[in-house]
């Protein structure tokens, strides 16, 4: 028997896989599809900022919730990194930087851990989650696959 919220939760479901493979994609992208990213202030040996260890793009998880899909992470960091913002540089951050610095011994987390506590920094915007034009296309393309499978079986079963 057809069943609308079989259909339904179909529908979400793909969402849910489309969207997370293409977030995903993002980080190897290095941009919100073609949007790049800003390139980092200081150069870092291990690539792009939000790849260093990737546990940002490990940590981020679609589900299915109510009637959309709800993408989130449990690293504190990911909304600052994902819509960018403001940031006090702290006692904690600066003996952080100290020891990257002193593990790495690159200039960059020097220059960091030098910094005044209350000094404050702006992250730029590095999205890779989130709506736009890519996002609606792909919901779209998942809503249309869907209603064509459903029509498929709809025509079988009137034809029975």
């Amino acid at each position: 028997m057809l069943d609308p919220n079989k259909l339904k939760a179909d529908i979400l479901d793909d969402m849910r896989v489309e969207l997370s493979d293409e977030f995903d994609r993002n980080f190897e992208r290095k941009g919100f599809f073609s949007n790049a990213w800003k390139s980092r202030a200081h150069d870092y040996p291990r690539g792009s900022l939000l790849m260093v260890s990737g546990a940002m793009r490990r940590s981020t998880q679609g589900q299915v919730v109510g009637d959309g899909v709800r993408f989130t992470s449990s690293l504190p960091y990911t909304a600052l990194h994902n819509e960018g913002g403001k940031v006090k540089v702290t006692a904690k951050m600066k003996r952080f930087f100290w020891y990257k610095y002193k593990t790495t011994k690159l200039e960059m987390w020097k220059y960091f851990a030098l910094m005044k506590e209350g000094k404050v920094l702006t992250i730029p915007k590095r999205q890779f989650i989130g709506d736009g034009p890519d996002t609606q296309r792909i919901i779209r393309e998942v809503i249309e696959d869907n209603l064509d499978k459903f029509n498929i079986q709809l025509t079988e079963f009137l034809r029975k």
